[in-house]
């Protein structure tokens, strides 16, 4: 799994790319943390749309970095989830807390 970020006006983009499974969640976990914490931003933008597996192990990471967010007075949004790892996010319920704002259309 790859994460990188990028900051400016008070907004954090944070792109996953790969897979985020039982493997890689600890990690990832302690990258998203850094880097609200390194920027307190008012907005994070969680962009999925390079990630192509995930298990029940990224709900702990999002849920985790949501309730950071609303410690520091911020908000956590989702973007362009894949198909899988969307089924993931509205199988758990995620959705009705953190808000997906884009979603891929699934094409066959």
């Amino acid at each position: 799994m790859k994460i990188s970020t990028r900051y400016a006006d008070g907004k954090l983009a944070i792109f996953l790319n790969g897979e985020l499974d039982h493997h890689s969640a600890r990690q990832a976990m302690e990258t998203i943390a850094e880097a609200i914490d390194g920027s307190l931003p008012r907005q994070v933008l969680l962009d999925m749309s390079g990630l192509s597996f995930m298990d029940s192990s990224g709900i702990a990471v999002i849920l985790k970095a949501d309730r950071r967010l609303k410690e520091t007075g911020g908000r956590l949004f989702i973007d362009c989830p894949q198909s899988q790892p969307l089924k993931v996010l509205e199988a758990a319920g995620i959705v009705r807390v953190v808000e997906v704002i884009s979603k891929r259309e699934v094409t066959t």
